[in-house]
């Protein structure tokens, strides 16, 4: 069910994608940037979207869409919108000491959400920029470039692809994916999930209420949710979990671990024990599988717990606590359960 689940966030976000594809087929507005000189971003429209894409420097340009908030009104013509761009709004897409702007602010107070205008945009620059990005309501979506980039969307969905550098991004509702980027990467949403895959660095994933997916990911990983369900494979380096009630499930881990949950399951399997392994829960159940023959400082507290036999084990054993020394002892591998059960495998 949970691989179901973020195939259907992915699907999601592809139609939200080609939904605004399909809503602008013609650019109200193209600029070339073939000559200029362009090192960072700043876009800001009020409810459409945003997407920058790193391309070879010849094909740098910028495509304006322009379409009207209700789909109920009389469609306008070709004319008719652009007296009512020039009339009620302020477009600007320029080029200054290397900073490309494009934003689009009306002129005046619009007190009917029906007839005013939204802009997206869809800008192509080289790959080494730094980004500003702000829509209040549609989506961000930016791949292939490299730099600082800063974005943030009251409710669209943040979708990342093929980054690097210094990353920070937050939607206030949407979702997040995020696939093959790299280096500082630190997302935020209020409420949405977050699905992220094949990429490396120091990520720092925040949901309030949504589940998370980490696919082979390398490095200092941090995932939070608040009430959601962390689940994730083939992870190096180091991982942080966390979740307020949700459950736990990590698998093929070649990492140190911090995991906890205050009232969902934790399942947890590590391939090739490296760093500590701390697992805290405060009521449900913990199953652990660990590799066997490996050096282990090993503290197990729980309601029951139910293991093999121990082999090479030195120090205290009994139903409610397991405190001692495998093979010497070594790594240590802590958990936790509170008043839930505890189920220890070697593998």
């Amino acid at each position: 069910m949970k691989k179901y689940f973020f195939l259907l966030l992915f699907a999601n976000i592809c139609l939200a994608v080609n939904a605004q594809t399909k809503s602008e087929k013609e650019p109200y507005l193209t600029k070339s940037l073939s000559g200029e000189s362009v090192n960072s971003v700043t876009a800001e429209t009020s409810g459409g979207n945003i997407s920058v894409s790193g391309v070879d420097p010849a094909n740098s340009r910028v495509e304006v869409f322009v379409s009207q908030n209700s789909n109920k009104l009389k469609s306008l013509s070709a004319d008719e919108l652009k007296a009512k761009v020039s009339e009620d709004y302020d477009l600007d897409v320029s080029v200054r000491d290397s900073k490309l702007t494009v934003t689009a602010k009306s002129k005046h107070r619009i007190n009917d959400w029906k007839k005013a205008l939204n802009f997206s945009f869809r800008i192509y620059v080289p790959k080494d920029v730094s980004t500003d990005l702000e829509t209040s309501g549609g989506n961000i979506e930016l791949t292939g470039i490299s730099g600082s980039q800063q974005f943030e969307t009251s409710g669209g969905n943040l979708v990342l692809k093929s980054l690097e550098g210094k990353i920070k991004g937050t939607t206030s509702g949407g979702n997040i994916y995020l696939k093959d980027s790299k280096d500082d990467l630190d997302l935020t949403t209020s409420g949405g999930n977050i699905d992220a895959e094949n990429s490396s660095g120091n990520i720092n994933l925040s949901t309030s209420g949504g589940s998370v997916r980490l696919n082979n990911l390398k490095g200092n990983i941090k995932a939070a949710t608040s009430g959601g369900n962390v689940q994730g494979a083939t992870i190096e380096g180091d991982l942080s979990a966390h979740t307020s009630g949700g459950n736990i499930s990590l698998h093929e881990l070649n990492c140190g671990l911090k995991a906890g949950t205050s009232g969902g399951n934790i399942d947890v399997s590590v391939k090739t024990l490296v760093k500590d392994i701390s697992i805290n829960n405060s009521a449900g159940n913990v199953n652990l599988e660990i590799p066997k023959n490996k050096g282990i400082d090993l503290k197990l507290y729980a309601s029951k717990i139910s293991t093999e036999t121990l082999e090479n084990f030195k120090g205290k054993n009994s139903k409610e606590e397991i405190d001692g020394t495998v093979s010497g002892g070594g790594i240590p591998v802590t958990v936790d359960a509170g008043g839930g059960k505890i189920n220890l495998v070697f593998n």
